[in-house]
């Protein structure tokens, strides 16, 4: 399986989708949407639209414009391709035997940025957009949401790091047409961090904000405002 590169005191909530190898379970259009995932509200013409490209996601994102004085943008890293385990957790396990490869949701129309933020110390957000059919959309981080939270503790490995994760559902807010949210504590080299990882489905757009909690909160609308403008 493939992660994102980041240090193992920086993992992201985003890293560990990617530990899951979910790429290719997100491709089929034929699945049933997960269990927990909110009912859709957004009709049939939620579904209508062509998906977006690339460049225009990319052009949806936020920027240090957006989020205000403080912001620093990180440059994205190369993709190393570490042997990563699961361990306690056979949810997840079984999202990364069935797809064995994936740094990230497996959906070709994709963009993402990432932030530090200089008031608060180790402070980060990142914003990733996807476009599918709504209904791969929904399957897809549907799944994903579902077997994370299905394991309020579990553990993963990577070569002699080992990490200590814990899951929690969280209440998202009622924005776009579905929603899910949930905190991931995690312990290495004998530090705790919390992430709080949020997702929005409006129409056939996706909207992911991950970071520190307060951060995610304080940009998460303004991340879907900006994503649904049309350029």
């Amino acid at each position: 399986m493939r992660r994102s590169t980041t240090t193992a005191l920086a993992l992201s909530a985003l890293t560990v989708l990617a530990l899951t190898g979910c790429s290719r379970s997100t491709e089929s259009a034929d699945t049933s949407a997960a269990s927990s995932a909110p009912a859709h509200r957004g009709g049939p013409s939620a579904t209508a639209s062509a998906p977006l490209s690339s460049a225009k996601l990319n052009e949806r994102l936020l920027d240090e414009s957006d989020l205000g004085e403080g912001y620093t943008r990180k440059r994205e890293a190369a993709d190393r391709h570490d042997d990563v385990t699961v361990i306690g957790c056979p949810a997840l396990e079984k999202l990364g035997s069935d797809a064995s490869t994936g740094a990230t949701l497996g959906f070709t129309r994709k963009a993402k940025a990432s932030f530090t933020y200089a008031g608060s110390t180790n402070s980060e957000v990142s914003e990733e957009l996807y476009s599918d059919s709504a209904t791969k959309l929904s399957n897809g981080i549907g799944k994903v949401f579902n077997a994370m939270v299905s394991c309020p503790s579990y553990q993963v490995a990577s070569g002699s790091t080992v990490i200590d994760m814990g899951t929690q559902k969280t209440t998202a807010p009622d924005l776009g047409d579905e929603q899910w949210s949930q905190l991931l504590t995690y312990y290495a080299g004998g530090q705790r961090s919390v992430v709080k990882q949020t997702a929005i489905r409006t129409g056939n757009i996706l909207v992911i904000v991950s970071g520190s909690p307060g951060l995610v909160d304080a940009h998460l609308d303004k991340a879907l405002t900006k994503a649904r403008t049309a350029r």
